[in-house]
């Protein structure tokens, strides 16, 4: 039997989780369950919160406030729509209901679109269509309510307040819809128990043909979902505290999940070996703690590096969406590295008793003499290794033309917020959006606020300064209506507002804003003191666009650097972490353009639940290149250690290529599909940015684990050959040394000069 010499921190840790399992399971299991208790009680809610401190739209919204209170805060529409008649006949019930709302807390001001008794019925021309409160039919109106906060972060009890308000104009068979931010407090809360259902029930499937062994397919499965959960329940009870933005539960559940199961599977696949290779129970998964264990190690402290770098871009919301998933990933490396140890302590040699074919582990005999330069390797990878190794360019050149062309739609990249009017008809944002849109048109539901502060201007001038005004707002390009400036009650402030031609997250919307806030507006007041801003929603969503737009290439640039850093000190290679940098890039570039084409060409779009073509949502670039960069560490770095623990013993750079591939291919194919279908599932959320997500990281991991890492890395390996590892020896001599995957801990490791740089 086997014992290793070296006893590290991470030997010890999975030696004494082995041999004391019970105390390790039932620990693990009082955390969940109290973490989930106290998350109940005390967790906080998610809220989407876009707004910028410093961009005009969030000083515009200062100004308001400081001058018209209930002019400013943060505004939600409630629809009405009475098919039998005009509204005015339910004038008692409308006004009542308004009433009603005001009294609500928190609010600063509601609007009721019915027009004083004996005032006329509003009427279009086609210089001025109607824009609302009320439809020219009379059918249809819309109260307007301001918030002292943002209405998302009310909670779901402050609905049933509004729900009581409004329930006489239901009663008299008006039909009542919420828009804006009070209709996303209304959508169902989001429920991800199907989509990891279904995650679940394909990875049960790949392990098990993967590997054969019921237990070890399993064992996986449940350590991540105990991970996930214990990470979602510390984000919801720092949530508590701190602001996040809705998607995060969503995405943290994706990532925990995803990684989880790869670490989890990496520890199990070494220990499963171990034991053939005639291991104690207890010192096996001890091993694999120290060796894959490392591993797990290095690449969950990388992922977290990248999803910590999230917070370059200057965006607390973007930042947050990073710390959100982080959660997860830290409590996927301890069940790792302590849960899995103590599940194998208990089932000890049992691991492979149930089974549905032959067992079948990470390595096997023929394989690792072969890489000694025993004997050759003979299984399908070998062979498919040797066939790269002969034409090397050929598939080099398919992999690069193949992410070349998956790249192309990413050229057309357009950038965006996704809007109610996307959304499913079971949500009544949506249903509160397509009634507002018919008798209003799709620009009433996202109104430009237009704001110039005058408080500078001397009296004598204001007058001249409005006139001027009024007359650059006559025919602006794609503006449906401006209504007139109307001065606040202390005279100092104009306040307007524009309606474009388009819904909120049409391009035209965004080029409207834009045009307003640095032409129309300012040309108007040059030579004045006056200020302009223009405000809302729409526009803060506009800023956000702009500044996420502007810092999504430094992101990519410390995502770069981190990939080129990590991978140069870990394998001590140049060419290597420039492979890597390069091949990073050109796969993320491919999984952009897959999600370019489905969603905003609308390929397969109505398929997935997508109602017609949709931007692109902002920060989804940014968060996936942070997040696919750090998935592809795992892979990067499973499959490169073995390369270079192969070339360290044999100084053959060839045959080191082929033996990795032989011995880790199966796993990584295995963990990609597993990854591949946990995101996937994700697509039948109901939320477009979750689908988007869902989408995009499935296919950046399918494309790594396949193209780049089974393709492109063995070609280029193989044409780098020895060069590979070559570093300048300043350069080695101020790297810090890591020991990845743990070897130099173990006495059965051998070790040959002929890994000379």
């Amino acid at each position: 039997m086997k014992t290793p010499v070296g006893k590290g921190l991470l030997y010890r840790i999975g030696h004494w989780c082995a041999r004391h399992f019970l105390v390790v399971i039932v620990l693990w299991l009082a955390a969940v369950a109290g973490l989930q208790v106290t998350d109940r009680a005390v967790g906080g809610a998610f809220s989407d919160n876009f707004a910028l401190p410093g961009v005009q739209s969030a000083e515009g919204l200062d100004v308001l406030q400081a001058h018209d209170p209930a002019a400013g805060g943060y505004a939600a529409q409630i629809v009405l729509n009475r098919p039998s008649g005009p509204l005015t006949q339910d004038a008692s019930t409308v006004n009542s209901a308004v009433a009603a709302l005001e009294k609500l807390p928190d609010v600063l001001s509601v609007q009721n679109p019915l027009p004083p008794p004996g005032t006329p019925p509003p009427t279009t021309s086609s210089t001025a269509p109607n824009t609302g409160p009320l439809s020219t039919d009379g059918k249809t109106a819309y109260i307007t309510m301001r918030f002292s906060v943002p209405p998302s972060t009310l909670g779901d009890d402050y609905l049933n307040g509004v729900d009581a308000a409004v329930q006489p104009l239901r009663a008299a068979d008006v039909t009542v819809e919420y828009g804006g931010p009070l209709g996303e407090l209304a959508r169902p809360a989001a429920d991800d128990r199907t989509s990891e259902g279904i995650g679940f029930a394909v990875a049960i499937v790949v392990l098990l043909i993967g590997f054969g062994s019921v237990i070890a397919a399993v064992l996986p499965l449940v350590t991540a979902l105990i991970g996930a959960i214990c990470g979602l329940a510390l984000l919801g009870l720092t949530a508590a505290a701190f602001t996040f933005g809705t998607v995060s539960p969503t995405l943290a559940t994706m990532i925990g999940l995803g990684v989880g199961i790869d670490y989890a599977l990496f520890l199990i696949t070494r220990h499963r070996q171990n034991l053939m290779n005639g291991h104690d129970p207890a010192d096996s998964a001890a091993l694999a703690t120290t060796t894959s264990g490392r591993a797990v190690l290095v690449s969950g402290c990388t992922v977290i590096i990248a999803l910590s770098g999230l917070w370059v871009s200057g965006v607390t919301f973007i930042g947050k969406l990073g710390l959100a998933a982080a959660f997860t990933v830290v409590t996927a490396v301890l069940a790792a590295l302590t849960l899995v140890p103590a599940m194998l302590g208990l089932v000890g040699r049992r691991i492979d008793r149930y089974h549905v074919r032959k067992p079948v582990a990470e390595t096997n005999v023929e394989a690792e003499a072969g890489a000694a330069g025993e004997a050759q390797g003979t299984g399908t990878w070998h062979r498919y290794a040797q066939r790269v190794e002969r034409r090397p360019w050929w598939f080099l050149v398919a992999g690069v033309v193949t992410l070349l062309i998956l790249a192309f739609p990413l050229l057309f990249i357009q950038l965006g917020h996704i809007g109610d009017g996307a959304d499913p008809k079971s949500f009544t944002d949506r249903r509160a959006y397509d009634l507002i849109s018919t008798a209003f048109g799709p620009g009433a539901n996202g109104p430009l606020t237009l704001v110039v502060d005058q408080t500078a201007v001397p009296s004598g001038d204001r007058a001249a300064l409005a006139s001027k005004l009024q007359q650059s707002l006559t025919n602006v390009p794609d503006a449906a209506s401006i209504t007139p400036l109307q001065a606040t009650p202390d005279g100092d402030v104009l306040v307007g507002t524009a309606y474009s031609v388009a819904s909120p997250q049409d391009e035209r919307t965004t080029e409207l804003t834009n045009h307003l806030v640095d032409d129309v507006l300012p040309q108007a007041v040059a030579g004045t003191d006056a200020q302009t801003y223009v405000t809302g929603t729409t526009a803060s969503q506009v800023d956000f666009l702009d500044i996420v737009s502007s810092r999504l290439p430094l992101i990519i640039a410390v995502v770069v650097a981190l990939a080129f850093l990590v991978i140069l000190i870990v394998f001590r290679g140049l060419l290597v972490a420039v492979k890597a940098a390069v091949l990073n890039v050109l796969s993320i570039a491919a999984s952009y353009g897959v999600v370019v084409a489905v969603f905003q060409w609308g390929w397969g779009g109505p398929a997935l639940g997508v109602s017609g073509k949709v931007p692109i949502e902002s920060y989804v670039p940014m968060m996936m290149f942070a997040i696919v960069f750090g998935l592809s560490m795992d892979y990067e770095i499973f499959l490169l250690s073995r390369v270079r623990e192969a070339w360290l013993r044999t100084g053959d750079p060839k045959a080191s290529v082929a033996h990795a591939l032989e011995i880790t291919a199966r796993v990584i194919t295995c963990a990609a599909l597993i990854m591949v279908s946990v995101f996937a599932a994700f697509i039948v959320s109901d939320n477009i940015v979750v689908k988007m997500l869902g989408l995009g990281l499935a296919a950046s991991v399918l494309i790594d684990a396949t193209i780049v890492r089974l393709l492109l890395v063995p070609a280029v390996m193989t044409l780098l050959g020895r060069h590979a590892w070559w570093t300048p020896r300043w350069l080695d001599r101020i790297l810090p040394h890591l020991d990845t995957e743990g070897e130099g801990a173990l006495e059965e490791k051998p070790v040959v000069g002929a890994g000379r740089r």
